[in-house]
Parts: structure tokens; sequence; C-alpha cells
């Protein structure tokens, strides 16, 4: 069961809730990153989500008409067939979608998912994001309890960001200052809204100074001792202990007290995706820069072709990329947590 069923991620959730671990949540743009990201997980003989932005989703798409949702079902299906050589389990999420690309990403992606659901087979993601943080809390809430309906009706778990992430991701900015950090009150709103799984489950990106993209020490203050502050005030009022599935969002850059904090406090996924494009990337520039002569036909020469084919290359990426994904397993404590 390389793709995870429904009840399958439900319990992969609630494993990493009891055990205070968390799984890296994967970005990926590519057959090739997908499989360095599954590659990771086996490695560390951990499960996983494996994640698609919008940016990624139409990039995957082709550059020639951009398409979102043919990005993204692609690159799902393909991770149906080829996660199968692969003994973990994964699952499947569209990363932040801002409110101006529901209609063009994750609201179609769901009524593929309902179709399917329909004729009795599993869904083709597992969840899906709605990142409604530049809306004001009352709308991105009200639009929140729209697509938690139709995420149930799918059988996907919905996950929302209720307050900014700093930093740049996609083309969607925030500053980096005070508003990085969620209330009580919005998280006491947000349950009042969404409910507390008897709405249907869904993961919650609340924010406690996290930003897209690395940033040198000292510039960005992270605070995941809060998201206890959240879970402790909602608790409070509603009597049920630990209400929430925390998601870390900027995870790239964290130091490891800072992933400890946010792991004893709820979180159950981590997003990583700065630091495995670089790790991605640096194994193809220092080939490239030792094997300038190779790659380049320079002064009238031909060249190497094996220098200069893509899967010699590739195959570096993958590995540096696969690297990373072992580390994050580890510093987030789902290495050899996979199901058995």
């Amino acid at each position: 069961m390389p793709i995870a069923t429904p009840e399958v991620y439900n319990e992969m959730l609630d494993r990493a809730k009891a055990g205070k671990f968390a799984y890296p949540a994967i970005n990926v743009t590519s057959s090739q990153t997908l499989h360095a990201a599954l590659r990771g997980f086996a490695e560390a003989e951990s499960d996983g989500i494996i994640q698609i932005s919008t940016g990624g989703a139409e990039f995957l798409g082709g550059q020639h008409n951009k398409d979102m949702v043919t990005g993204a079902v692609a690159l799902a299906e393909f991770a149906h067939v080829v996660a199968s050589k692969y003994d973990i389990t994964v699952a499947l999420h569209t990363d932040h979608c801002p409110k101006d690309k529901l209609d063009g990403y994750v609201r179609p992606l769901l009524d593929i998912s309902a179709e399917r659901v329909a004729k009795g087979e599993n869904p083709l993601f597992q969840s899906h994001m709605w990142d409604g943080s530049a809306e004001t809390l009352a709308d991105n809430l009200a639009i929140g309890q729209e697509l938690l309906a139709k995420a149930v009706a799918a059988k996907i778990i919905l996950e929302v960001e209720i307050t900014p992430t700093g930093g740049e991701e996609d083309g969607v900015s925030h500053e980096i200052n005070d508003e990085l950090y969620t209330t009580v009150e919005d998280a006491l709103r947000t349950a009042e809204a969404l409910g507390l799984g008897d709405k249907g489950r869904y993961l919650l990106a609340a924010s406690f100074g996290n930003v897209h993209g690395v940033y040198k020490p000292g510039n960005v203050v992270l605070r995941p001792e809060l998201l206890k502050d959240l879970q402790e005030g909602v608790a409070a009022k509603y009597g049920k202990a630990s209400p929430f599935d925390f998601v870390f969002h900027g995870g790239s850059g964290s130091t490891a007290e800072e992933i400890a904090t946010a792991l004893e406090n709820g979180v159950v996924k981590m997003n990583l995706d700065t630091d495995t494009q670089y790790a991605f990337t640096r194994p193809v520039v220092d080939h490239m820069f030792r094997n300038y002569d190779g790659v380049l036909k320079v002064d009238g020469e031909v060249g190497t072709k094996s220098k200069y084919d893509p899967r010699t290359w590739g195959k570096l990426a993958e590995a540096g990329m696969a690297q990373r994904v072992t580390e994050a397993c580890a510093a987030l404590r789902s290495t050899g947590t996979r199901l058995k």
C-alpha cells in the first residue's frame, strides 16, 4: 500500500501525534524529485508526505500551457505507479493555494477525487491545503468551512493556514513582523468554525514566526512554545486535550531545538522545500564546475557526452536530495516508524 488510503493516512497522523514525531512533507516539481523524496523516505524507513504547490503543479503541467490541474494529476498518477517499488507508505498533498487559485487548483482536484470515491475508488490526493492567510480570518474560515465539507465528501483531509507565514513562496509573500504569531483567540475562532473533528479532520498551520526560505540567524524568531498555548487555550473551552494537528511551515533552516519543541506541542507534519531544492541543485553545480569542458562545447571541441548526459548529473541530484530527506526524518523522529 505505497499510497495511503484515507484510513491509513488517518492512522499515520494519529501515530505521529501519539508518538510525538512528524512526517517530512517534501515539495516536488518533477518525476525525479519525486523519486528523490521516495528514496529518502525508504532509506530512513519512514513514511512521509509528498506535496505539490501551485507553482510546482504549473511547472509540472508544462510551459506550453502551464495547467496546474494537469500537472498535479499527472504527477499523482505517476506516483501511484512508481511508489509501489518503495517499501514505505506516502500520502499525496497539495501545498499553499490562495483564494485566487482555488478555482484553478484545489476545487477541481477535490471534484476529481469525489468522482473517484463515488465509483468506489480512493481519492487521488489524501489532503489539500487552503491558504487563506492573506484574507480576513472571518473570510478565511468561511471558505474553510465550504472546502472542509467538500473534502469530507471526497475522504480527504483539509489543511488550513489561519495566519501568515512570512517570506515568499510561489509569488505570495508576507512581511516578517509581529503578525506572524497566531493568538489563542484565532485558534478559538477556528475551532468554532471548523469544529474539532466533528465536522471533518483538518490540519492546522498556525504561525509561530515561521517563514518560507532560509534566513541568517537572528532574522527570524521562532516561538514553537506558542503552540502549547493554542492547544491549552482551546482545550480549556472544549475539554479536548491537544485538539489540533499542527503543521510546521517554513521548516528549512530550523534548529533541532525548535523542531523538538514543535513536536512536543502537536506538530505532525513539517514542510521542507528550500533545503531540498538546494540539496538537489548543489551536486549538479559541483558536476558542472568540475566538468565545464565536458558539458560545454568550448573552442570548437565537441564536449563529452557522458558528462552532459542528464542521467549523469541527475543521479547525483537525486542522491543529494534523498540524503536531505533522510536527515529530515531523523530530525522529526520519524526514522524507523514506517507502517509494517
